[in-house]
């Protein structure tokens, strides 16, 4: 020990030991100041988020923090890095000059990228896509794992991850804004009466409404907008149920459910896929008999068997 601090004066008086400290006390302070904005940021959050009870809002400012961690990084990163540069006699201003040159072309050998960022901090600013939301944006359906202003992050139901530029992004289909609704095509045969079919209709909704468990999650009653087709085979009704934000597939699937007990249970028929055969009519008005043709596929002990006629 005392063999190191002989040789104490002669590293102090070294050309390069003031670099060395200047960059141990950069780096130090490029350390404490990411910590210190995070630190910031998650105390920001927890006020923010202290005095919003709204989840819609509380989830915008978690979207937010995110880029503003990931925008203090960078800066923090790059500004040490300048510094780094001009302790060790190199000089800035020509960088940042050529920085600026080369900026400029590279904007102009990559505007997808700078149109990410732009539509990214769009995107963010009106409010469009937040954490945890789902959404169909490029084609793509998910829930929204983090927003950049580089790319979106989906978790489609299968598991599957997908990366989405912002830049790709034109149209956005928020599913989890403010509230959402159960929309279903109830299908009931011809021979049933509407009007009693709607009344079981709205006596399910009731019921489930005041189910315990899907009741909290349903914030409007069953809105039937009617007839809306007269199918093939079904004679088609649009309904609704207004639901909280995220809620509107369980309590579609628990409707559906429970409507196919009631319509069984009323006796009313849920239609299927059929086909009448009309053999027409001879011009004294009778309807003819009409022909049929049994043809056998499996090969009898003795051989073929040929077309049976009734």
């Amino acid at each position: 020990m005392e063999k190191f601090w002989s040789y104490f004066p002669i590293l102090v008086e070294h050309q390069y030991f003031g670099t060395v400290l200047s960059q141990i006390v950069i780096l130090l302070l490029a350390w404490t100041a990411l910590k210190l904005s995070r630190r910031g940021i998650a105390l920001f959050i927890g006020l923010a988020s202290r005095n919003v009870a709204e989840i819609e809002d509380r989830k915008r400012i978690e979207t937010l923090a995110r880029v503003f961690r990931y925008l203090s990084t960078v800066t923090i990163i790059t500004v040490t890095f300048m510094l780094m540069l001009g302790e060790f006699g190199i000089s800035i201003a020509p960088i940042l000059g050529a920085a600026g040159v080369v900026g400029l072309a590279v904007g102009f050998g990559a505007q997808s990228l700078v149109k990410d960022f732009f539509s990214g901090f769009t995107l963010l600013l009106e409010n469009q896509i937040r954490q945890g939301d789902v959404v169909t944006v490029a084609g793509m359906t998910g829930v929204v794992e983090s927003v950049t202003l580089r790319t979106v992050r989906l978790r489609g139901y299968d598991g599957s991850v997908h990366f989405v530029p912002t830049g790709k992004i034109e149209i956005v289909t928020n599913m989890s804004m403010e509230f959402g609704q159960a929309a279903m095509d109830i299908g009931v045969a011809y021979r049933e009466d509407t009007d009693s079919v709607f009344e079981v209709m709205k006596e399910t909704a009731r019921l489930l409404r005041e189910d315990p468990v899907f009741g909290p999650k349903i914030i409007g009653d069953l809105d039937i907008a009617g007839v809306d087709q007269l199918a093939d085979s079904a004679v088609m009704i649009k309904c609704r149920i207004k639901c909280l934000p995220m809620e509107q597939w369980g309590v579609r699937r628990e409707y559906l459910r429970r409507i196919k007990q009631a319509f069984d249970h009323a006796g009313i028929e849920i239609p299927f896929p059929h086909l009448t055969l009309y053999a027409g009519q001879v011009k004294t008005g009778e309807t003819p008999p009409l022909p049929l043709a049994l043809q056998t596929s499996a090969l009898s002990t003795s051989g073929q068997t040929g077309p049976e006629k009734h």
